[in-house]
């Protein structure tokens, strides 16, 4: 216990003096959201793999699906890896840089709101986005739950309203730059954290080899897999598992979500240089193959734990309590390990979440239609105000959580990301988007996921958001086919940002050999 506490103590310190290190990089608005944009390639790519993955992850998302489908779980890290950080930063990272600097955008909203000159979308993604996020800070939480249950005699809320106390105290401090310099050093203990616990739980079970020959030997359950599927021998060693189609669905809820959501997009904003866009692709994708694989990797084994523990009264498995269970047999050093790197993936989560609430809040509500004239100190006091605010009432809901953490997080990505990722995606890249058909999306991604949660469409909130996000794609060409388009000088203005000449060294662009001799 005390080897645990010390950790512990060692971390939370290193959080402060990080907060208090940054504290001079937050004196205004633009430092204290997004660092000044001159954050480089390492942090920017450490602080955008560190946002998506958390205690949601590791002990919610990867005991759930690792249970229902093996190791074919693995699927989803992956995809998180390929779509989720390679194929966001390669499609988003340059062009949201310099389109939301040309705009002078430093939210979500706020790039909504002057891509396409309304103020109501603006007001109202400022609104999506303080509902839809409290959801999914509360998951954060409730991940850590069961964990410090297992490893620790005290009550689980205290160690929630310590570990939200500790996080407002440092973003409240240094803003963006204490956010990421944290996101820094909790990512390093992430990566080291995540293979020693692969490691130590395999060799539990007499190594790889063994693990995997005792998970084939594991029939399906009859009652939640096809007739097709069931003869299956070995289904949770499979290469696709048992349930192909639900995999697939939390496969693009949670890769193809990143591309909408703000706490992830608003990352592309700080960038500070080109040499920052390539660095933190190949980094942020090398860290999420081993973070997110590793944790469901590791939770595709869960089904070789299957205890008393595991299950409620009533015969139900409980998803969350699947990947404590397994770490119980650990050793208390390797427990130690767990626990801050579980609190290192869930405070660098939260410190992005509370950062984008309350400085969406603010920035897109407050001061856009209530007070147009707040001063800059004004606003940092209202943002740092709200920060506890945000913090508070998704530890209040935390503390009562309604669903498991999958589904709470399954909520907030689906409306958020169904609402947001293809009016951006195609506000970047073509012209012919249009107002009403941003509104389009809002509607469409906000209301099937409200409907779902009121009368279920369909089973699992995870399907319901992948819908959302797949037809948003849908829905906003075609209506925007059809809808009344932007000034065409207004388009062109927003657009020519990215036609203006640089100057660069053949280090960084390659030129060909004839536009060189016109030059010359």
């Amino acid at each position: 216990m005390i080897l645990k506490l010390l950790m512990l103590f060692i971390f939370f310190a290193m959080m402060i003096c990080v907060g208090i290190y940054s504290h001079k990089q937050a004196k205004d608005v633009n430092g204290f959201v997004l660092g000044g944009r001159s954050v480089g390639p390492w942090l920017t790519a450490f602080a955008y793999g560190t946002s998506y993955f958390s205690a949601v992850v590791f002990v919610g998302y990867a005991g759930q699906f690792g249970w229902k489908y093996g190791l074919s779980s693995t699927w989803i890290g992956i995809g998180n890896a390929v779509i989720g950080s390679l194929l966001a930063w390669v499609l988003l990272g340059r062009r949201t840089r310099v389109m939301t600097h040309h705009l002078e955008a430093k939210t979500m909203p706020e790039f909504f709101g002057k891509r396409y000159e309304s103020r109501s979308l603006r007001l109202a993604a400022s609104l999506i986005v303080f509902i839809f996020l409290i959801p999914y800070t509360a998951s954060v939480y409730s991940g850590l739950s069961n964990l410090f249950g297992m490893a620790f005699s005290f009550d689980y809320k205290w160690c929630v309203i310590i570990m939200a106390a500790l996080t407002a105290v440092y973003v409240i401090l240094g803003g963006y730059m204490a956010t990421a310099i944290n996101d820094f050093i909790q990512g390093i203990i992430m990566l080291v954290g995540i293979v020693c616990v692969i490691l130590a739980v395999l060799k539990g079970q007499g190594g790889f080899l063994s693990a995997v020959n005792k998970l084939s030997q594991i029939p399906v359950d009859p009652k939640t897999t096809t007739q097709a599927l069931q003869e299956m021998k070995g289904p949770f060693t499979a290469f696709f598992g048992p349930d192909p189609l639900n995999l697939l669905g939390v496969i693009v809820l949670t890769s193809l979500g990143t591309l909408g959501l703000p706490q992830m997009v608003q990352k592309f904003y700080a960038i500070k240089s080109e040499k920052a866009v390539k660095t933190g692709s190949v980094v942020s994708t090398l860290f999420a193959v081993v973070i997110a694989c590793g944790s469901y990797f590791l939770g595709g084994f869960g089904r070789l734990f299957d205890r008393p523990e595991i299950y409620s009264a009533s015969g139900a498995v409980r998803y969350d309590t699947i990947v404590p269970t397994m770490l119980n047999t650990l050793p208390d050093v390797l427990i130690g390990i767990v626990i801050v790197l579980v609190l290192s993936a869930s405070m660098s989560t939260l410190s992005s979440l509370v950062l984008t609430s309350s400085s969406t809040f603010t920035l897109d509500f407050l001061k856009f239609a209530v007070d147009k004239k707040m001063s800059d100190k004004k606003q940092l006091l209202i943002m740092r105000v709200l920060i506890v605010f945000f913090i508070g009432l998704s530890v209040a809901l935390a503390l009562n959580p309604p669903t498991f953490i999958a589904q709470l997080m399954g909520i907030s990505w689906g409306a958020l990301a169904g609402a947001f990722l293809a009016p951006f995606l195609y506000g970047l890249f073509w012209k012919g988007t249009t107002k009403l058909s941003c509104w389009a999306a809002f509607i469409y991604g906000v209301g099937i996921t409200v409907v779902n949660m009121i009368h279920p469409i369909f089973k699992s909130p995870i399907n319901c958001g992948a819908i959302a996000m797949l037809g948003s794609l849908i829905i906003v060409p075609l209506v925007s086919l059809i809808t009344p388009k932007l000034k065409k000088e207004t388009v062109d203005n927003i657009f020519e940002c990215y036609g203006e000449k640089v100057v660069a060294t053949k280090e960084m662009v390659l030129v060909e050999e004839d536009d060189e001799n016109k030059s010359n």
